[in-house]
C-alpha cells in the first residue's frame, strides 16, 4: 500500500473529483459516511458525543458526522471552534445543512469561557484541523486541544490529530491526544513513528474510494506492507522437490554464554523452511545436535580453539556450498571474531544478514561497508542503527538516513521497532504491520535473523526475504500472543508459531 504524502493526498481528492467526477461536497459526505460507520456501531442512543469542528473541510467532515448521528437516532452536540471569520465552502454548506435539517444542538467557541463541561466516558471528536496544518496551535484552539486532553473522554481523530504534522516533525505545543485515529484512504507517515504514539492511539484506513488510476499511477517512496504484498512474494513448493531445492543455509551465532542466541536463530531458520542448514556454534556442539538434530554442526580447528578460548567465532569453512549466511546473533566481539568477520565479508560470494554484535563490531569498522555483499541486509534495533549511521533527532530524520545509507552502500537496512522499516538500495521503504508489544522480549531479533536467513537461502530475493521475514515474524507473534498474551510471550513462543502463520497466509 502507497503511503501519500499530504500534496498527494490532495492531488487525488482532485483527481477524483475531476475524473469520477464527483462534487468536492459530496467526496466529503462519502469520507464522513465511512466515519459514521466507523463509529456508529459503536455507540448507543444515550452515548454522549461532542463533535468538535474547524472551519475548514475537517470540519465539514465533522458536520456530515454529526448529521448523519442525529439521522439514527444518536443526537450529538457540535461546537464550531472560531478560529476564522470564514468557513470553507463545503464546511459552510454542512452547517447551513446540519441547522436546517436536524435539532443538533449547536454552539460557537470563541474563548476559554465557552468550553463545554465533559463527563467522564463521553465520546470527543477531533474535526477541528485535517492534514493540511503547517503551524503550531495557539491562543484558544491551543488552549481547546490542551483542555480536551485532560478530559476522561474517548477522544477520536478525524484523519488526523489537531496540531500533528503529516509528513514532518510536529512543533512542540498542543496537539490533540486521540485513542482513535479515523484517516482517509491511506495513513499517514507520521503514524508510523514511536513519538506520535501518544496522538495516534489506533489508527484505521477507511476507504473513500479515490479514484484508482491516481493511486496505481502516482510515484511514492514510502510503502505499507499488507496482506497482498505478502501473498504475492511467497513460493509455491512443487511435487518432485527435495531438501536441496529450499537451500543451504550458514548461520554463524553464539559465543560462550550466549549460545542461546545460536539455538533460537538455528530453530526459526529450520522453522520458515530451508532445505539444510550448517551452524558454526560456539564451544562443543553435542548440546546443541542435541537440541537441533535437524541441523549440522561444525567446531573450529585445534588450532583456532587455542587461538580463541572462549568460545568464540574465530574461523570459517568453505563458503562455495551455501545459498545465503547470517551472522551475529550472540556473536560477541573478542578480536579473533572481528578479524574471522573482517574475512567473512571480503570472500561471502552469496547474500548475507547481518544483526546483533556483527553490526556491533561492523560500526567499529565503517570501511567494511564498502566491501558488503550486494544487497546484504542488516537488522539493528535503533540504538545499533545510531552506532552504525550516527544519532538523530527525530524519526522523520532518521528514516531520510535509513534511506541514504541503503542507496549509498547498495545495502538492505531493517530498522527493527513497533512498525519496522524496510529500506531498500532504490530508496524504498517498507513499513511492517504485524507484531505487538509481546515480542519485545529476549530472542526476538535472533528469531528475525534466523527467519531472514532462511528465506535468502530459499532463493527469495534480498528484497522479499526481508519484508517476507519481518511480516512472518510479526505474524507468528501475533498469533503467540492471541495464544497467551503479552507479557508472557517468549521468543521461543514465536518460533513455535510459524507453521501457523504459514497457513494463515496460504489460506
Amino acid at each position: 500500500m502507497k503511503i501519500l504524502s499530504v500534496e498527494q493526498i490532495r492531488q487525488a481528492d482532485q483527481y477524483t473529483i475531476q475524473n469520477e467526477p464527483i462534487a468536492s461536497v459530496d467526496l466529503m459526505e462519502r469520507a464522513a459516511t465511512k466515519v459514521f460507520e466507523w463509529l456508529f456501531p459503536r455507540v448507543h442512543k444515550e452515548s454522549r458525543i461532542k463533535v468538535f469542528c474547524g472551519m475548514g473541510n475537517n470540519g465539514g467532515d465533522g458536520l456530515v458526522l454529526a448529521r448523519l448521528l442525529y439521522q439514527h437516532d444518536v443526537v450529538p452536540e457540535v461546537f464550531m471552534v472560531c478560529y476564522s471569520e470564514k468557513m470553507s465552502p463545503d464546511c459552510e454548506w454542512n452547517y447551513h445543512r446540519l441547522k436546517e435539517e436536524t435539532k443538533v444542538p449547536l454552539y460557537g467557541l470563541h474563548v476559554a469561557e465557552d468550553f463545554p463541561e465533559i463527563q467522564k466516558g463521553e465520546v470527543v471528536v477531533d474535526a477541528i484541523f485535517g492534514s493540511g496544518l503547517n503551524r503550531a496551535l495557539s491562543g484558544m484552539t491551543a488552549e481547546l486541544i490542551n483542555y480536551l486532553n485532560h478530559q476522561q473522554a474517548v477522544r477520536i481523530a478525524i484523519d488526523i490529530a489537531s496540531g500533528l504534522f503529516a509528513d514532518a516533525p510536529s512543533p512542540k505545543g498542543a496537539i490533540f491526544q486521540a485513542d482513535y485515529t479515523l484517516t482517509f484512504q491511506r495513513p499517514k507517515l507520521a503514524f508510523l513513528f514511536p513519538e506520535n504514539d501518544p496522538y495516534v492511539g489506533n489508527f484505521e484506513v477507511l476507504d473513500i474510494h479515490l479514484h484508482p488510476q491516481f493511486l496505481d499511477e502516482v510515484n511514492v517512496n514510502n510503502f505499507l506492507v499488507d496482506r497482498k504484498m505478502i501473498k504475492s512474494f511467497l513460493h509455491q513448493r512443487t511435487k518432485y522437490s527435495h531438501k536441496g531445492t529450499y537451500g543451504h543455509a550458514l548461520l554463524i551465532a553464539g559465543s560462550d554464554g550466549m549460545v542461546g542466541a545460536a539455538v533460537l536463530s538455528s530453530k526459526a531458520c529450520l522453522r520458515t523452511g530451508v532445505g539444510l542448514l550448517s551452524v558454526r556454534a560456539p564451544l562443543s556442539t553435542d548440546a546443541l545436535a542435541t537440541t537441533l538434530p535437524e541441523a549440522m554442526f561444525y567446531r573450529m580447528s585445534e588450532e583456532r580453539e587455542r587461538e580463541c578460548d572462549h568460545g568464540c567465532f574465530s574461523d570459517f569453512e568453505k563458503l562455495d556450498k551455501f545459498t545465503a549466511i547470517g551472522v551475529g546473533p550472540g556473536l560477541g566481539k573478542a578480536r579473533a571474531t572481528e578479524k574471522a568477520l573482517q574475512r567473512l565479508i571480503a570472500e561471502a560470494p552469496v547474500p548475507m544478514v547481518m544483526d546483533a554484535d556483527a553490526l556491533n563490531i561492523l560500526s567499529e569498522n565503517k570501511t567494511w561497508m564498502s566491501f558488503l555483499h550486494p544487497k546484504t541486509i542488516l537488522t539493528p534495533h535503533p540504538k545499533e542503527f545510531e552506532r552504525l549511521f550516527g544519532a538523530t533527532s527525530t524519526s522523520f530524520e532518521r528514516l531520510e538516513l535509513q534511506r541514504l545509507m541503503a542507496m549509498k552502500h547498495n545495502i538492505i537496512i531493517v530498522l527493527k521497532g513497533a512498525h519496522t522499516a524496510v529500506a531498500m538500495p532504490n530508496g524504498a521503504v517498507f513499513f511492517n504491520t504485524t507484531g505487538n508489544p509481546g515480542m519485545a522480549t529476549a530472542g526476538s531479533g535472533d528469531v528475525l535473523t534466523g527467519m531472514i536467513l532462511s528465506l535468502l537461502a530459499q532463493a527469495y530475493t534480498p528484497e522479499e526475504a526481508a519484508v517476507l521475514g519481518v511480516y512472518l515474524h510479526g505474524l507468528a507473534g501475533d498469533i503467540a500472543m492471541e495464544a497467551m498474551g503479552q507479557e508472557a510471550l517468549l521468543a521461543s513462543d514465536i518460533i513455535n508459531h510459524i507453521g501457523q502463520a504459514y497457513k494463515r497466509l496460504h489460506e
